[in-house]
């Protein structure tokens, strides 16, 4: 059933209410962890309610999809790709997207920053991580980033800020604890490389059903949908 736009301002706010409760919970301030409202599949006029609400992080699957929405979604948003990236629309992601959170390739990393250096601009990224070794996911292996980082290093148009995980779905948020503290683990690990161009001040993780845990582990972002505007129909 279709959320009105009153109750999608009533969703945001419980949601908001359940970040700022996990960020207690873990000793951090509510205002420590960024909600990137998922406004894939939703009209135009649900994603400038939330902007008019004041959530100015807003994530889409689809560099296609956004080319129908930024322009009538107004204010100071910084549109986040979450959805896997073909190097094939780099160019255009670049062109729609504040930050691409799905950084997963050697190749995609160089392709990203061949049209950054034509834009003349640096391309913020996050890099993705499959830490639950899933074949139908993207993102790359655990073992594998330090690998693309030292290519990162030799980017001068590439600056990765961050990384983001999906983990396998379980029923119990809970089960979903251990992935979230390896990627945080992993942020540690990786920080103490001090690679030029990486900085990792960010962890992307948490969805719907388990982003409480998620900040309870670290997560300084959260990408929230279902929550907010309700199940959506799936792509035709």
């Amino acid at each position: 059933m279709p959320q009105t736009l009153e109750s999608i301002a009533q969703n945001l706010a419980l949601v908001r209410g359940r970040m700022a409760e996990a960020a207690r919970r873990s000793g951090r301030a509510a205002d420590a962890v960024r909600l990137v409202a998922v406004t894939k599949r939703v009209d135009v006029a649900a994603a400038r309610l939330l902007v008019e609400l004041g959530v100015s992080d807003l994530g889409e699957n689809y560099p296609q999809e956004l080319w129908r929405k930024a322009a009538a979604v107004p204010g100071p948003v910084t549109w986040h790709l979450i959805g896997h990236l073909q190097r094939n629309k780099a160019k255009a992601a670049l062109e729609l997207f504040s930050l691409i959170q799905s950084l997963d390739s050697v190749e995609l990393a160089r392709e990203l920053d061949k049209q950054a250096r034509k834009r003349g601009e640096v391309a913020r990224v996050f890099i993705e991580v499959n830490l639950g070794g899933e074949e139908t996911k993207s993102g790359i292996a655990r073992e594998k980033v330090k690998e693309l980082l030292q290519e990162v290093g030799l980017l001068s148009n590439l600056r990765v800020e961050g990384l983001m995980a999906v983990p396998p779905f379980r029923e119990d948020p809970e089960e979903a604890r251990p992935y979230f503290r390896a990627l945080r683990e992993l942020q540690t690990e990786l920080r103490e490389l001090k690679s030029p161009n990486v900085e990792l001040q960010e962890l992307s993780m948490g969805m719907t059903h388990d982003f409480p845990v998620a900040i309870e582990e670290g997560a300084t972002l959260v990408r929230v949908g279902t929550a907010i505007f309700g199940p959506r129909p799936e792509q035709g």
